[in-house]
């Protein structure tokens, strides 16, 4: 359990870095991501998720 409030905690950070480091930009990808497609948006979605769990698994075994 703690590894995974660490991990939101991570995500909230890196976050929170962007909009920090580059708001305006931050805002014109929102943008962007508002004029495309659910289903475009739900396969970049779906393709970040396999990655990330398969970089997880690599480096935890």
């Amino acid at each position: 359990m703690q590894d995974l409030f660490s991990a939101l905690c991570l995500v909230a950070v890196i976050e929170g870095l962007f909009l920090f480091v580059a708001p305006l930009a931050w805002k014109r990808m929102a943008a962007q991501m508002l004029e495309q497609p659910a289903a475009s948006l739900r396969a970049m979605g779906a393709a970040a998720l396999f990655v990330g769990l398969a970089v997880l698994w690599w480096v935890r075994h």
